[in-house]
């Protein structure tokens, strides 16, 4: 059953209930209300033209710390700025040398939900949500399984 339909029933059980409390018929003018989604790219975009870039308060300050192959992990800081450029720092957590820093612009996908990151040595996709950004991978999709968490950005105060 779709949401659109336990809505309808919901409602019409309500108006029932309320009718048959007040021992009068339930009316059979019932207006339908339809709330409707439209799915783009795996991301859901309301038909009122919300989406990410413009309901979310998304200008600010992400970390992580990324998963390394050798060594402990990647703390990772990301900085979206308000005029669509961004900041990026990679501190590799047992090499203090190997901190690579990088800026750049970011362009938002069709959907407003979704970022692409490019600077000189920095290219990445990741999906704004509330809060947060979730790396995705290099085809756009989300990261599949249980590793999804690790490369979650919890936002900064």
């Amino acid at each position: 059953m779709t949401m659109k339909k336990i809505i309808l029933c919901s409602f019409i059980a309500s108006l029932v209930f309320v009718g048959c409390k007040n021992n009068e018929p339930a009316s059979t003018n019932v207006e339908e209300v339809v709330v409707e989604e439209v799915v783009v790219a795996d991301s859901l975009v309301s038909v009122d033209g919300s989406n990410s870039e413009n309901s979310l308060d998304w200008a600010g300050t992400y970390e992580a710390t990324l998963p390394c192959a050798n060594c402990p992990g990647i703390k990772t800081v990301i900085v979206l700025n308000a005029d669509n450029t961004f900041t990026i720092s990679n501190d590799y957590l047992d090499r203090p040398k190997d901190k690579l820093n990088d800026k750049g612009t970011f362009t938002w996908y069709n959907n407003g939900s979704c970022i692409e990151i490019k600077g000189d040595a920095s290219n990445g996709k990741y999906k704004v949500i509330e809060n947060g950004l979730l790396q995705l991978d290099a085809n756009g999709n989300e990261i599949p399984g249980a590793t999804k968490e690790l490369y979650l950005f919890k936002k900064q105060a």
